[in-house]
């Protein structure tokens, strides 16, 4: 109880000894001020992005990606730490001393297979093997661009704190905050903010699903596939019993679990008995302790699979990500910048590459003008489905995140639709809405050390007096060569 009473006592020294130096009637100038500076630079941020989305670099490879971003905050007077928590490709820049320290992600990772050039039909780029099917390109110009403009606030107003950006490279299966978070990176940041690419502007507490990743492989004996057929065991066969046994357990697993597969190693010739084969797994599911279960039932296939067709089989993990923990205080301030900031305005051109791209897509598609619209408040919203690395920031520090139209209404992510309109002021025009909203929530938590007190204690609420986090891939390296084939 003492100890208790100890923390709260320091945390409300701190949250007074962050000078409020912006006065209430001054906040909106001083807002205004941010948003035209960040519009001021739009030809230098889409500059950037492009760059990034023309570079298209899979996870853990970004290297052209990585040093775009570094020399934009390096030219911004922030200092660089690169190549931290053993992955080349991360980084922490730094700029102001002292409290509070706000951090803001960073990503830029492509995705395999989905070259596309930015035109509104399937088109693909020959130069290219890969392609900004999330919008990360944007994701890491905008939260820079936050970070340069809540600098230049700090300078101009005299607002005191430390700004942190992460460069967290293969957020696409590679987990790379994980390691960093390992890491303790994150010790002594007072909050993080992130964002998103998406088909709609929205800041609501939402959640995602926690991940693991893992790669199966089996080894087995070649033979003549026609001449000796019984003198080979195939570790193709391993894989394909395996996919079976997992598919026919979906009856028998919670509706909300999610289970995908792609063989990546079968064989080089029909008439050879596969002597290897790998199969790459990702399991999800809203409950870590559940996940952890089913992928325990994951792995006893695999070994059934190898005990039925006499291979050997052993496993990977590639990633394993927790649950995105919502922080109500925190979204509802991004939520009302956001609405400050509004949604994004398309040309007649953009409309009509707009209605081009609906028309590929299957199903019925939102209005256009939805773009423009910033969608109420929720409290209980739904996340996206998908999983994130942002999940286990989330667990060891207060973490606040929106999404914005970088797509045209009613785009799924990964698919090439999302790149092509992330390599058109469509994309641009989404990526500067986030920017403007991560500025102005930085200046709020900069002048304001309340709304980071209600923040923690959201946060400290939600995980429990007696959470210890603990990383779900373990004590294992960084992954650096899980998109090598």
């Amino acid at each position: 109880m003492k100890k208790q009473i100890l923390l709260l006592l320091v945390s409300l020294v701190s949250v007074y000894a962050w000078a409020q130096t912006i006065k209430s009637k001054d906040l909106p100038a001083v807002k205004r001020t941010a948003m035209a500076r960040i519009d001021k630079q739009y030809d230098t941020y889409k500059q950037a992005a492009l760059n990034i989305w023309k570079y298209s670099e899979v996870g853990y490879k970004e290297y052209k990606s990585t040093a775009q971003l570094q020399e934009l905050l390096t030219k911004n007077g922030f200092t660089v730490e690169a190549g931290v928590a053993g992955i080349p490709t991360a980084f922490v820049a730094s700029y102001g001393t002292g409290k509070p320290v706000i951090g803001i992600l960073a990503e830029f990772d492509a995705l395999p297979g989905l070259s596309q050039e930015a035109v509104p039909e399937k088109k693909a780029d020959p130069s290219r093997a890969a392609g900004h099917a999330c919008g990360h390109h944007l994701f890491g110009v905008a939260s820079v661009a936050a970070a340069i403009e809540l600098k230049e606030t700090m300078m101009q107003t005299g607002l005191k704190g430390t700004i942190k950006v992460y460069g967290t490279p293969a957020e696409e299966g590679g987990a790379g905050k994980v390691y960093m978070v390992r890491e303790k990176l994150f010790d002594g940041v007072d909050i993080v903010m992130h964002w998103h690419p998406g088909s709609r502007n929205a800041a609501n507490p939402s959640t995602s699903l926690a991940n693991v990743s893992a790669k199966f492989r089996f080894h087995g004996t070649s033979a003549h596939a026609a001449g000796a057929p019984e003198r080979g065991r195939s570790a193709l066969d391993a894989v394909e019993a395996m996919n079976h046994m997992v598919n026919m357990m979906r009856e028998h697993i919670p509706s909300d679990t999610r289970i995908h597969y792609i063989i990546t190693a079968g064989g080089e010739a029909p008439n050879v008995v596969p002597d290897y084969a790998e199969v790459y797994y990702y399991a999800r599911h809203p409950k870590r302790d559940v996940l952890a279960g089913i992928f325990e039932r994951i792995k006893k296939i695999a070994d059934a699979a190898a005990m039925g067709t006499e291979t050997r089989v052993e496993y990977e993990i590639i990633g394993g990500v927790y649950d995105l923990l919502p922080n109500e205080p925190l979204a509802r301030l991004m939520h009302a910048n956001l609405t400050t900031v509004g949604g994004v305005a398309y040309t007649p051109d953009e409309l009509e590459f707009g209605r081009k791209i609906q028309q590929s897509l299957i199903g019925s598609s939102p209005a256009l003008s939805n773009a423009s619209v910033v969608e109420p408040f929720k409290v209980d919203a739904q996340g996206s489905g998908g999983s994130t690395d942002v999940g286990d920031v989330s667990y060891v520090v207060p973490t606040v995140g929106l999404v914005t139209a970088t797509w045209v209404p009613g785009v799924p992510a990964h698919s090439w639709q999302a790149v092509a309109c992330g390599g058109v002021d469509i994309g641009i025009k989404g990526m500067m809405v986030a920017a403007k909203t991560l500025a102005l929530t930085g200046i709020d938590l900069l002048n304001d050390g309340t709304q980071i007190q209600k923040a923690k204690e959201d946060y400290q609420k939600r995980i429990g007096p007696d959470f210890k986090y603990s990383a779900l891939i373990g004590d294992r390296k960084p992954a650096l060569d899980y998109r090598d084939k």
